[in-house]
């Protein structure tokens, strides 16, 4: 049966359209920009998937290029994060840029710019050329600089490069309009004085290109045919194009730029600033704290580089900006995980259960399913014996007919084992109960082929054997946000929102197949969720993530 054909976002439509115009299928060439001042989250693998998404529709190459223009708030880390997230996510780049490799052909630009009067040095506060700006209904003013001498510009501008000037005491600006209606276009600022050191230039600069300056021309130099940023990015497209102008000529193949909507994801922020926040102030342990909407977060938690596409695939590419519940990015890490996650068995809050009737000191191995999506995944060994724990909540001494798991009186059957039937129980002076005793039927093992096997009951219980049990910490995160937009409202704090049960860490007892395991392994505890072994986990102190309960369980949180 064929494929069905998928109708193109307005991106492709772009792309196709020039190509059914002027544009060759090898002048294709596309790029993913970071700044490397924090982590990716969530909104720039879709971004992350879109533009590398396109290298491979089109067999065209993507580079990966950091605009690394501002030495107060890059870091070699983040550098190395941002590429480490690209490849996790299955992509690879054609070229590793920066926009510091560009710094002195964007700085001599700028010089010709100077002479020919497109740019000038204004040596006022920023206060001032700020006020000076206008508004969108009243037009700006020149600055008393504007009309410097070309020998002048020349002569400040060399100096600050130089470092002779000090930082804020002169900035270089483009001349063009301060009555344009688009207020970007009101002789923006192109370099600013920074005495600091650069992650990859060291001390060489003491200027520093703006972004505008610098991400316009970085495409221009790479041969970038589509520039696709997000849309706030809309009213900098004159500028970005007014600039290239100035640097190109006619015959030149010049970039283009394009917007898209961000896709904002519910009980998230994805703002850097607050993300750093959340990490310097101690309420997240890191940037790769599995709370965190990081790429590297959700990788900690658990998701898949394949999970995370299929969500950027499936919210695709739109033109308005909304917000994504986080269900859908959930859901698509159960879809991927239910395929290929090995099932086994872990008991979260344990009760001791003792079969009366099985003998003392014996145990036997019994055959349990891997992967009932998998066929190939084959089966595994887990033991049995008379002292079992159980979920606390899946016994009620006394329950109603509704309650389908384990009282007094009546049978369920254990997971890949027998069925049991609830006798007594066990009581500490709280009056708390420690133990529940029961009796097993020895003719209904799973799988025999009995007749007392294959009799029905209503409740299916997951267990493990409590003298083979491997004791492992478990941290059960939620959603760091207890609200949908922790940061739309402008009267509070985004802090205020921050739900006080995202993490619980408990002790759990897990079979003894997981004695064994590497950090990033995943598995479907039955019954409870999906989970990960933690980066922090050891042979002798194993840690789990859990990634995503099994279902839904958030909207009767909010009573939903």
């Amino acid at each position: 049966m064929a494929e069905e054909k998928r109708s193109l976002n307005f991106i492709e439509q772009i792309i196709e359209e020039d190509l059914n115009n002027d544009y060759k299928k090898e002048d294709l060439q596309f790029r993913f920009p970071p700044e490397p001042n924090g982590y990716l989250h969530i909104g720039h693998a879709s971004s992350i998937c879109l533009n590398f998404g396109l290298g491979e529709k089109y067999n065209a190459p993507v580079n990966l290029r950091f605009d690394d223009t501002n030495p107060i708030k890059e870091e070699q880390e983040y550098v190395d994060a941002i590429k480490r997230d690209v490849e996790w996510l299955g992509f690879k780049w054609a070229k590793e840029c920066y926009a510091s490799d560009y710094f002195q052909q964007l700085y001599d630009w700028a010089v010709s710019m100077i002479k020919s009067g497109d740019a000038y040095v204004d040596s006022q506060p920023s206060e001032a050329i700020a006020e000076q700006k206008g508004t969108p209904t009243q037009p700006g003013k020149n600055s008393p600089y504007r009309d410097r001498s070309v020998e002048e510009n020349l002569e400040l501008f060399q100096k600050m490069k130089d470092g002779e000037t000090k930082e804020g005491e002169h900035v270089l600006r483009a001349k063009i309009d301060m009555a344009a209606k688009n207020m970007l276009m009101r002789d923006p600022v192109m370099y600013r004085t920074l005495h600091r050191k650069h992650h990859r230039t060291g001390n060489d600069w003491m200027i520093y290109p703006m972004y505008d300056w610098a991400h316009g021309q970085s495409d221009f130099i790479e041969s970038v045919s589509h520039s696709f940023c997000t849309l706030e990015f809309l009213p900098h497209r004159e500028l970005y194009n007014w600039f290239l102008e100035k640097v190109s000529s006619s015959e030149d193949f010049k970039p283009k730029q394009r917007e898209f909507a961000r896709r904002n994801l519910s009980h998230t922020i994805v703002s850097k600033r607050k993300l750093l926040h959340l990490v310097e102030k101690g309420i997240v342990k890191s940037w790769d704290d599995p709370r965190m909407p990081t790429i590297s977060g959700l990788r900690r938690r658990g998701y898949t580089p394949g999970s995370i596409r299929k969500f950027a695939e499936t919210i695709g590419i739109a033109k308005r900006e909304n917000i994504i519940d986080v269900s859908l990015l959930e859901f698509c890490i159960r879809e991927d995980l239910n395929k290929t996650a090995p099932r086994v068995m872990a008991v979260l809050d344990p009760v001791k259960l003792v079969i009366t009737n099985y003998p003392e000191g014996e145990e036997e191995w019994l055959e349990a399913e891997n992967n009932p999506e998998d066929e190939t995944a084959g089966s595994r060994q887990v033991p049995f014996s008379r002292e079992l724990y159980i979920e606390q909540e899946d016994f009620k001494e006394e329950a109603n007919r509704k309650f389908f798991r384990l009282t007094l009186g009546k049978e369920v059957r254990l997971k890949n084992a027998y069925i049991i039937k609830g006798e007594s129980v066990v009581k500490n002076d709280a009056g708390e109960i420690v133990e529940i005793h029961c009796t097993y039927d020895p003719q209904s093992r799973s799988g025999s082929g009995t007749e007392e096997s294959m009799r029905k009951v209503k409740g299916t219980l997951h267990w493990v054997s409590a003298k083979h049990a491997v004791k492992a910490e478990v941290r059960l995160y939620d959603r760091l946000f207890s609200v949908e937009s922790p940061d739309a409202d402008k009267d509070k704090d985004f802090l205020d929102f921050l739900n006080p049960e995202s993490l619980e860490t408990i002790t759990a007892y897990l079979e003894p197949s997981l004695s064994d395991v590497e950090p990033g392994d995943r598995f479907q505890f039955q019954r409870l969720g999906y989970f990960n072994v933690d980066k922090e986990s050891t042979k002798e102190a194993p840690v789990f993530n859990r990634t995503v309960t099994l279902r839904d369980s958030w909207g009767g949180k909010n009573g939903n």
